[in-house]
C-alpha cells in the first residue's frame, strides 16, 4: 500500500473520531464519506439513503457487498487521546469509525486495481446500527439488489491487532426488548389488604423470569432475560396502582426465541392473575441472530491466514448486530479483527490500537478480490 493511501485513511479515521454523529443523524459523516469516495473516483449510487453511502467498484457479475457501520453512541468520551471527540456526549465508543476507515482504505486499494476485478464490489457505509434500523433501511432501498454475498467486520478489543475470529452458524444474539405493565389496586400503605400491590406482583415476576434460563430451556442453550427498569409509586405511604418494567431477552436460535417469548408471557400473566392483578407483556423484535455461512467463514479465515492473522476460536456472543438482516437475504460472514483496547466497546474510555487499521485494510481488500473469484467459480459450476 502506498504511504499516500495510508496517510489518507488515518486522516479519515481521526476526522470520524473527532466528529461522531448519532444514529440517523450522520449527515456530516455522509458528506465526508462522499468526498473521500469522489476523490478516488469511486462511483456513488444514489438510492435514496437518508444518511450513509452506497458505492461501487468494478462492473458486472458477480456482486460482493462489503459493509461498515458509521454511527456513534451517546457517550461522553473520557480518553486522553489527541483526537478525542469534539461533540459533547457523543463518541465513537464502538469503533464504527475504524470500521468505516478500514472499508474506505480497502475501497481505495480495490479502485487502484479495478481493471483486475472479476465482478463488482458494492460498498455499504451503513448508518444507524446502534438503534438497529440502518440495515433494514438499506435493504428497503435496494442495497442488496443483485448481491451474491456479503461480508462485514467489527473490531474486537479482546483480540490483539494480529488476530481474527469468526464462527459458522450463530455469531450474535436475537436482541429483543420487553415491556411489562402490572396493574393492581392502589391502597394506603398501612392497609395493604384493601388493595392489590403491583410492586409485590412485579417483584415475583422479576424473580420468576430468571427460572426461564435455568429451568425452561436446556443448559446448552444460551438465554438471558434481564429486567433493567422497574418503576412504580411516587410516595412512601401509598401503594401504587401500576408498575412498569422494561428489559431485554437474548437468545441464539429462532426456536429458543419463540419458546422464551411464550414462557415469559405465561409467567407474567399467570403470576399476576394468581395474586389478583393483571399484567401485560409487550414484546418488540430486535435484530435476529447473525447466522454465518460456514463456507464464507472458512474462506475468510483462509485469506486471513495468508495475511498473517492468527485465527482465534470464537464462541457466539449475546450482543446484537443488525448485520444479521443482510444474511436473511444473501449468504455471507461477519468477522472480528483485533483492536487491542484495555476497555470494552461502549465504554467512555474505549480507545483502540490504530495499528490495526492498515493490516485490516490490506486483508479486507484481498478478501474482496478473492471472494469475487470464488463467486465467479461458483456461478460457473452452478451453470454447468
Amino acid at each position: 500500500m502506498s504511504q499516500t493511501i495510508a496517510d489518507t485513511i488515518h486522516r479519515l479515521f481521526v476526522e470520524l473520531h473527532q466528529n461522531p454523529e448519532l444514529s440517523n443523524q450522520e449527515f456530516e459523516t455522509t458528506k465526508r464519506l462522499k468526498s473521500y469516495l469522489q476523490q478516488a473516483n469511486i462511483r456513488i449510487l444514489e438510492l435514496g439513503a437518508k444518511t450513509g453511502v452506497i458505492a461501487e467498484i468494478g462492473s458486472g457479475s458477480p456482486v460482493l457487498a462489503l459493509r461498515a457501520d458509521i454511527d456513534a453512541l451517546p457517550i461522553q468520551e473520557q480518553t486522553t487521546c489527541e483526537y478525542r471527540s469534539k461533540n459533547p456526549n457523543v463518541m465513537h465508543a464502538c469503533g464504527h469509525d475504524v470500521h468505516t476507515a478500514i472499508l474506505m482504505g480497502a475501497a481505495y486499494l480495490l479502485k487502484a486495481h479495478e481493471k483486475d476485478l472479476k465482478g463488482t464490489i458494492r460498498l455499504l457505509f451503513q448508518p444507524a446500527e446502534e438503534n438497529f434500523s440502518g440495515a433494514l433501511h438499506f435493504i428497503e432501498i435496494g442495497a442488496l439488489k443483485g448481491v451474491d454475498a456479503i461480508l462485514g467486520q467489527h473490531n474486537n478489543p479482546n483480540l490483539t491487532i494480529n488476530q481474527m475470529a469468526s464462527c459458522a452458524g450463530p455469531f450474535s444474539a436475537n436482541v429483543d426488548r420487553i415491556e411489562i405493565t402490572v396493574k393492581g389496586v392502589g391502597a394506603h400503605a398501612a392497609r395493604p389488604e384493601t388493595g392489590v400491590d403491583p410492586i409485590v406482583v412485579g417483584a415475583q415476576i422479576v424473580n420468576a423470569v430468571q427460572t426461564i434460563s435455568s429451568r425452561s430451556v436446556s443448559g446448552l442453550d444460551a438465554v438471558i432475560v434481564s429486567i433493567t427498569k422497574f418503576q412504580g409509586g411516587n410516595t412512601w405511604n401509598v401503594i401504587p396502582e401500576t408498575v412498569e418494567m422494561e428489559g431485554t431477552v437474548r437468545t441464539l436460535t429462532p426456536e429458543i426465541r419463540a419458546k422464551v417469548k411464550q414462557q415469559l408471557k405465561n409467567i407474567t400473566e399467570n403470576i399476576a392473575s394468581a395474586l389478583g392483578a393483571k399484567a401485560e407483556l409487550r414484546w418488540f423484535d430486535g435484530p435476529p441472530s447473525i447466522i454465518n455461512d460456514a463456507k464464507w467463514v472458512e474462506f475468510a479465515k483462509q485469506v486471513a491466514k495468508h495475511a498473517n492473522y492468527e485465527i482465534v476460536d470464537f464462541k457466539p456472543q449475546l450482543g446484537g448486530e443488525d448485520f444479521a438482516h443482510y444474511l436473511h437475504h444473501v449468504p455471507g460472514a461477519f468477522i472480528n479483527l483485533g483492536s487491542q483496547s484495555p476497555y470494552a466497546v461502549h465504554h467512555p474510555k474505549f480507545q483502540l490500537n490504530r495499528d490495526m487499521i492498515m493490516p485490516a485494510v490490506n486483508y479486507l481488500s484481498e478478501l474482496a478480490k478473492q471472494a469475487l473469484i470464488q463467486l465467479a467459480q461458483d456461478k460457473k459450476a452452478g451453470g454447468n
